[in-house]
């Protein structure tokens, strides 16, 4: 070959410019070139081929015999470099110029039939690229006309026959009408009569039909139709020598038979068959071989396929190598990338189900969208992307429960099924996967249509996969498990009978060594377990549950990311017959499959936490031994799914979900069980989630700076991924969420490496008691915990062991006694409705008796009057008033007698405000910011008064700025915010219980949220009074998470804020304000924010006699 092409340039060279020759000459070397681009696949050949041919069609004068063999010769050359990834405008050229050769090839014409095949290829190519079903209409008109003109006996009679077949495969691909793929099949059996043992062309014979065998049993299931497929492509392949150009391609084909054959029966030999096929194809495919990108994504795919079923880690790694190789070889316009981006994103997710690596799913998510880009509106592929891209959406919404997942991946698949009429190869898919989103809605929302659709859905889809068809085990499945939810929803046992029918024929048609079969063990057991018993000595649907959820666990090895639910759900049905017959081997195996979950080896998703919290229920009703190793485990488990869902605000949902009661819980069983110091890290662990994980990127790096050079490098890499990742809080959706996948990848891996620095090991990790104990370094913290199972408060010391302080309350009570109060606080401020005293006292002294005198008491011993007390409470004590509590009567004395009280929503939290000193005092700055007029609110006559106020106390010690009415915009707010360590905010607060990050203080025109406040950069805060009503009230189903304006302004920085726990009257807001800052100077006439707690108690002590008692109480501190 390369001395024909030699052999052809001296011709050339023979052939001078202006010699009348040239043009043949130069027609002669491309087609040369071609040919051994053809043999070799180097592109450079190719692209010399298409200038020679262009140069031979300018030098052909009009009405030249040569030039519609020219213009064709250069369009098929141009298809050629189309396959090769260079775009589009080669084929609309190539369309183009097939088009001129045709009318110069008027009807008559020899090689009027090689026109009309040659332009209808064309079109067959672009309708495959941009899925115009007209042009692929077109073509079939073409080729038909073409093959008019090649009667019986005509030597390019197979060809046409080919290429019609070839056509009508296409559209049967994209209308899904069967007769047209019988035609087609009958068509190539036509071509192969034409194309007896040896003839050259034979094995392209036998391997078109085949392919269109393989599609008629993707589509009908019938398995003699992949049999007789897999024949062909045995003969197809013993016909090609080694060095035979289509060996590659042969290969592939015999291999995707055997795969898709294995996929069905479930026989291994097929899949190892076919992976050494690829492999063998592959090597026949050098770097620069065009069918590379095919190659290598062909033998992933099959890796992946064999890791799912034996699980050997080194296959699915090597199949994610291979597949991100074909990418990278197809750059965007590539006829493969679509192809390639699909094998590289069914990989991760595939090592994402084994692994539970969310990073894998989140890429393989990124990599669906960008392959759905590539099948526009009217590609014969778009229902197929949909489909992948709903898939991975809905495996993320598994995971992590952000519902937005879940409603998108429903949205594709109803486009998606739209595309695929009733015939579509496609179609039994859509249908499937819409009703898996409907149905895990349906258990999301409890709406019932949408269960009833999915029941609809699913019967159509089985009336697809009649009996023998490949498909319908895993569609006998998908129903199955669909009448099973409806009767846990309506009881129908009916419904319970035919699951268990349904599951029962699914199974037996996935034999043992069949990759679904775990599936299917799985779901008939769940059936099953939902069965009531019948009558004695009947065989047990219990027994046969229990032994079924056995043999599927035996399918789910160690580091499976389905391990934790096969273990929880046999440990369910365990104590379930424990709970029936009181078998003691049965609990004892329920509890040591439990014992197994702290093994997971991956980062825990929201099965291996609702697994740990099943856990947590069993040992807590049987009061267990392992119930605290089930809270910690089920705590440790809440953080790592949690870490990247507290990116966004618009997770917080699934946190609040996650959280639930499990840290006061575990605090509970901490006290029980006499593991005090273990009781306080645990509830810290578990409450206010959000905050802590935000607080990671705001963590001081001094130590780690001073550590040497590696720790100083490390930190300053900390401090810049910090910045970014802060930067991109709330903005987890669209084409942010690659970047910001990237960079929380980068953060885990510096966060690694600074864990193998000496002393660095526990790094951003929970904190020990050993840390926590630092909080209570200027007073002690009073942990005062509800739970279901005991009420206590636990004081920690600074330099003591933690004293238990056990309260004489239940939960019930602590709950009503927090509605009671939120009750008579609801009206206060408002003109026309007064507390009356009595029944706010009357909440003080209970609270007084029952909860925090015993806990004074216990103080007595340890500190002196006067002095500063932490409240750290959770559940419904965070909306009590816990430093107001008192007798209340004459020669006795209330809790502000006896202590200074604060509070912190975590001890955690209190440690980052002491941390958080700032370095230069010279730079301090006070701003004073009062609305009175917000955008849609009543105006606050008393603010300027307010402002000036703060003025005459500030003004003569700090530089000092006032922000009112007009520049008290929300941007001028967070400039100011930005500029300034001391702030004084007089304004309305607006909380909002349901949609926490909503609540806001109301600026001129419109809302300060706290997602504003979480996302601005202040320079070293120190301290804020939210002189605004209910700065303190968070989030009526999570209080532990403490999502409020106090709250976010503790996290931006400020080491010391006083909020609202209620409405503020307007006019006592400015004699409390006067008179806290003349007690927040110190001797000095400095301002110390430290000061601020000692401050609010003298200045309410002062106005005791002044102002109506529910607005003594109603502003606390927090912080240092």
């Amino acid at each position: 070959m390369a001395d024909n092409v030699e052999q052809c340039r001296v011709a050339l060279q023979e052939s001078p410019p202006g010699d009348p020759r040239r043009p043949v000459s130069l027609s002669i070397l491309a087609t040369s070139l071609r040919a051994r681009f053809k043999r070799q696949g180097v592109l450079s050949d190719l692209d010399e081929a298409v200038e020679h041919y262009r140069a031979a069609l300018e030098l052909c004068p009009p009405g030249h015999s040569d030039i519609s063999k020219f213009l064709s010769n250069l369009a098929l050359c141009l298809r050629n470099r189309l396959k090769q990834g260079d775009g589009l405008s080669d084929l609309d050229e190539s369309v183009e110029l097939h088009r001129s050769a045709l009318l110069l090839r008027p009807p008559g014409h020899p090689d009027r039939s090689t026109s009309l095949s040659n332009l209808a290829i064309s079109l067959q190519d672009r309708s495959q690229q941009r899925g115009v079903l007209s042009e692929l209409c077109e073509s079939i008109e073409l080729h038909r006309a073409a093959l008019l003109l090649r009667p019986i006996g005509h030597i390019d009679r197979p060809t046409s026959l080919n290429n019609l077949a070839n056509c009508l495969r296409d559209l049967f691909q994209q209308r899904g009408v069967l007769s047209d793929l019988d035609e087609a099949i009958e068509l190539h059996r036509s071509v192969l009569l034409l194309r007896p043992p040896g003839h050259t062309h034979r094995y392209r014979s036998l391997n078109n039909l085949a392919n269109c065998l393989s599609d008629r049993f993707a589509q009908q299931g019938i398995l003699s139709d992949m049999d007789e497929a897999i024949e062909l492509h045995r003969v197809a392949l013993t016909l090609c020598s080694p060095d035979h150009s289509f060996q590659s391609g042969s290969l592939n084909n015999l291999a995707i038979s055997l795969q898709t054959r294995f996929e069905q029966r479930g026989t291994l030999p097929d899949l190892d068959e076919a992976i050494e096929l690829y492999r063998a194809a592959l090597v026949r495919c050098p770097l620069n071989h065009s069918y590379r990108p095919w190659s290598l994504s062909n033998l992933a795919a099959s890796l992946r396929v064999r890791f799912a079923q034996r699980g050997f880690m080194p296959d699915i790694d090597e199949a994610i190598e291979l597949a991100r190789a074909a990418l990278a070889l197809c750059p965007t316009g590539h006829s493969y990338r679509s192809l390639s981006l699909n094998t590289l994103a069914s990989s991760l997710q595939t090592r994402f189900e084994q692994q539970g690596v969310l990073s894998d799913l989140d890429e393989a998510i990124e990599l669906n969208r960008a392959a759905l880009l590539h099948c526009p509106p009217g590609h014969a592929d778009r229902s197929a992307s949909l489909n992948d891209l709903a898939t991975t959406l809905a495996a993320r919404f598994d995971q992590r429960g952000v519902l937005c997942d879940l409603e998108e991946a429903i949205a594709l698949v109803r486009a998606a099924l739209l595309l695929c009429p009733l015939r579509h190869p496609d179609r039994f898919m859509s249908l499937n996967n819409l009703a898996s989103g409907l149905q895990t809605r349906f258990e999301q929302k409890g709406v019932l249509s949408d269960l009833d659709e999915a029941m609809e859905l699913l019967r159509a889809a089985l009336a697809l996969c009649p009996p023998g068809h490949s498909d319908r085990p895993g569609s006998l499945n998908n129903l199955a498990s669909n009448l099973h939810v409806r009767f846990e929803k309506q009881g129908v046992l009916s419904d319970l009978d035919e699951a268990i029918e349904l599951a029962r024929a699914a199974l037996v048609l996935y034999p043992p060594g069949h990759s679904d079969r775990f599936t299917s063990l799985n779901n008939l057991a769940s059936i099953l377990h939902s069965r009531p018993e019948q009558q004695h000595g009947v065989p047990s649907y219990l027994d046969e549950s229990i032994e079924l959820r056995q043999a599927a666990l035996a399918l789910c090895p160690p580091g499976h990311s389905h391990r934790s639910a096969c273990l929880n759900s046999l440990a369910i049905s365990l104590r379930k017959r424990f709970d029936q017959q009181g078998i003691p081997s049965d609990l004892d195996e329920a509890f040591r499959l439990y014992l197994q979950l702290p093994e997971v080896s991956h980062a825990a998703s929201r099965t291996d936490l609702d697994a740990a919290k099943s856990w947590v229920t069993s040992a807590e009703q049987l009061k267990h031994g392992s119930a605290l190793l089930a809270y910690q485990t089920s705590l440790k488990f809440l953080v790592e799914n949690v870490t990247l869902l507290s990116s966004s605000s618009r997770h917080f949902d699934v946190i609040r979900e996650a959280t639930s009661s499990l840290a006061m819980d575990a605090f509970s069983c901490g006290v029980r069980h006499g593991t005090l110091m273990t009781a306080v890290e645990l509830v810290e662990q578990g409450r206010a989630v959000f905050w802590t994980q935000l607080a990671r990127f705001r963590t001081p790096l001094d130590e780690l700076s001073a550590s040497g050079n590696t720790g100083k490098a490390l930190a300053e890499e900390v401090k810049q991924l910090s910045f970014r990742l802060h930067n991109m809080f709330d903005a987890s959706i669209g084409d942010q969420s690659q970047h910001i996948r990237q960079l929380t990848m980068q953060w885990d891996e510096i966060i690694s490496r600074i864990r193998m620095l000496p002393d660095f090991s526990r790094f951003l990790l929970p904190p020990l008691f050993s840390d926590l104990q630092r909080a209570a370094e200027h007073g002690p913290i009073i942990i005062v915990n509800a739970s279901k199972y005991s009420c206590d408060a636990l004081i920690v010391l600074n330099t003591r062991d933690p004293v238990l302080v056990p309260l004489d309350i239940t939960q019930n009570e602590v709950f009503g006694l927090s509605s009671e109060f939120q009750s008579l606080t609801m009206g206060v401020g408002s003109s026309d409705h007064r507390l009356e005293l009595h029944k706010i006292v009357s909440v003080l002294r209970k609270l007084w008796g029952r909860i925090v005198w015993p806990v004074v008491q216990a103080l007595r011993e340890f500190i002196h009057t006067g002095s500063r007390i932490w409240w750290c409470p959770t559940a419904d004590f965070t909306l009590l008033p816990l430093h107001a509590a008192g007798p209340y009567e004459k020669k006795s004395h209330n809790l502000s007698h006896f202590y200074v009280s604060s509070y912190t929503p975590t001890l955690a939290a209190l440690i980052r405000a002491r941390q958080q000193v700032s370095q230069d005092a010279s730079i301090q700055h006070f701003i004073a910011v009062g609305q009175a007029n917000p955008a849609g609110g009543n105006e606050l006559r008393s603010v300027p008064a307010e402002l000036a106020v703060v003025a005459q106390h500030v003004a003569p010690m700090l530089p000092f700025t006032s922000l009112a009415d007009s520049g008290a915009t929300v941007q001028g707010t967070l400039d100011a915010l930005s500029q300034n360590q001391w702030l004084h905010l007089a304004c309305h607060g607006m909380p909002n219980r349901k949609q926490p990050f909503e609540s806001s203080f109301a600026m001129r025109e419109g809302p300060l949220t706290i997602r504003d406040i979480i996302g601005s950069r202040l320079q070293n805060p120190e301290f804020a009074f939210l002189s605004a009503c209910h700065t303190t009230v968070g989030d009526e189903l999570s209080p532990d998470e403490a999502i409020h304006l106090a709250a976010a302004m503790q996290f931006s920085g400020f080491r010391s804020v006083i909020g609202s726990m209620w409405s503020v009257d307007d006019d006592v807001a400015r004699q409390i304000v006067s008179t806290f800052y003349d007690n927040l100077v110190d001797g000095s006439g400095r301002l110390d924010c430290t000061r601020a707690a000692v401050a609010l108690h003298k200045a309410m002590k002062t106005l005791r006699k002044k102002i109506p008692l529910e607005q003594q109480i109603v502003f606390i501190h927090i912080g240092v």
